[in-house]
């Protein structure tokens, strides 16, 4: 049986680094679901596809091919065998991801995709639904947590890293509330705890710590199980 870990949190609360670089301590594959929201965002937004037109919609799914490739150590994502691991990451993206996600054909397409991939090996995923919908039988359940300044502070120390200043850390901000909101009230996968996860609140600890945190509470649980 493939083991599995999930890490579910709201945006920049720490999952995918800390999914990176457990993974790579673990020995297992990563799959950051967040990038294939937002590439599947980027191909809506570059061809107009109307997201409140249902058949457009699913027109727009069935054009859509998706890949990761490692490259120099990082994880790239290809749009229609296009590398958009950066493309993605831009504030327009950013922006609209959210409404994009909340889509259940939309959902229903990736989720499957996900699930599937987690069938290969070993694999850990972060994600908002991840826990509760892509595996709910993970074998280990993380859900992170972070005060909205400090995951604005995070993201506007990430946009200034890649080159983006288009957005002030007050817009980042006030962003990062309405997107919470968004996400835990929206219809379909919303963001919440899965009952049997393990909550950590990511504010004041840094990478490592965390990092160190999530094994160590691994290997606890492993100890009891027997494994």
């Amino acid at each position: 049986m493939c083991l599995t870990i999930a890490i579910d949190g709201p945006a920049s609360s720490g999952k995918s680094t800390i999914a990176k670089r457990l993974a790579e301590r673990l020995g297992m594959t990563y799959l950051d679901t967040g990038a294939m929201y937002r590439a599947v965002t980027l191909y809506f937004m570059t061809h107009e596809v109307d997201v409140a037109d249902a058949q457009q919609v699913c027109d727009a799914l069935e054009q859509i091919n998706l890949s990761f490739e490692w490259i120099d150590g990082l994880q790239h994502i290809f749009l229609n065998g296009e590398d958009v691991s950066e493309t993605i990451r831009t504030t327009a993206v950013t922006h609209f991801v959210s409404e994009v996600s909340a889509i259940e054909s939309v959902r229903k397409l990736l989720v499957e995709k996900q699930q599937a991939m987690a069938q290969m090996g070993d694999v850990i995923m972060d994600g908002r639904d991840i826990g509760t919908v892509v595996l709910p039988q993970a074998k280990y359940k993380f859900f992170f947590t972070a005060t909205p300044e400090v995951r604005a502070q995070r993201r506007f120390a990430d946009n200034q890293a890649r080159g983006i200043q288009d957005e002030t850390l007050d817009e980042i901000r006030e962003a990062i509330i309405a997107r919470d909101l968004y996400d835990s009230t929206r219809t379909h996968s919303p963001l919440k705890k899965a009952s049997d996860a393990i909550e950590i609140d990511t504010s004041h600890l840094t990478v490592d710590e965390v990092a160190e945190l999530l094994f160590k509470r691994i290997q606890e649980q492993s100890a009891v199980s027997g494994e």
